[in-house]
């Protein structure tokens, strides 16, 4: 019989108290999470990653100082300084542009959410557990953001790729496993492979391995939508 996983270890950054208790609240309720500490700003953020060493972060996007992109700036630093430790960051609105920011140096093991999800334990729990991997967790609303402004790229590297390219490639965006891709678009796990396979291969993207050329399509699907 196999042995449970131990939980995920998180710490949880976010300067509105009743957010803080009542999400902590909700990860109670959970075995998958041990959320080890709660931090305000990204002074206590960093602190607590330097002492503990979690497993991932869930931190705001907006907090003290200037409360604009604290969230993402504290994300790059955790991923380039504590590269174990995944990183998912919450945003109350769509904000294309601030995704694309967050994720535009690499996509492995960063997330980026709406708080709605907070509500949602399961697809939470799921994006922390992605980014631990060094995989990716984006938002669908994000990714429609995202697709929404790709018709004004008229040299887009995603032109050649056909509508269920591009559906398969969203969801990869969105930190879905080839299962889960079958599962949410209603194909078999082969019909997806060979999905893959075929925007690879208009994405121009070399054999370097099956978990890199996922990254690197991600990537080139948020340089493709980023906002002018």
């Amino acid at each position: 019989m196999a042995r449970p996983q131990p939980p995920l270890r998180v710490v949880f950054a976010e300067d509105n108290y009743l957010v803080r208790a009542g999400t902590a609240a909700l990860f109670a309720e959970v075995d998958e999470v041990e959320l080890v500490r709660l931090a305000w700003d990204p002074d206590e953020l960093f602190a607590a990653v330097e002492e503990l060493r979690p497993d991932a972060v869930l931190t705001d996007i907006r907090m003290p100082p200037t409360y604009t992109t604290e969230g993402i700036v504290a994300a790059k630093r955790i991923r380039s300084e504590y590269p174990g430790t995944g990183v998912v960051v919450l945003s109350q609105y769509v904000e294309a542009d601030y995704a694309y920011e967050l994720l535009a140096d690499g996509v492995a093991g960063l997330g980026y959410l709406l708080k709605e999800r907070v509500a949602q334990v399961e697809e939470l729990v799921r994006a922390l557990q992605e980014v631990c991997r060094g995989g990716s967790a984006l938002d669908p609303k994000v990714v429609e953001g995202l697709l929404a402004s790709r018709s004004a790229q008229a040299a887009s590297p995603l032109k050649g790729l056909t509508d269920r390219e591009r559906e398969v490639l969203e969801q990869m965006a969105a930190g879905r496993s080839n299962a889960a891709i079958a599962g949410q678009l209603y194909l078999s796990e082969r019909a997806v492979e060979k999905h893959i396979s075929s925007l690879f291969q208009k994405l121009n993207l070399p054999p370097e391995g099956d978990v890199n050329r996922r990254v690197t399509a991600v990537l080139a699907f948020l340089k493709a939508t980023a906002p002018a």
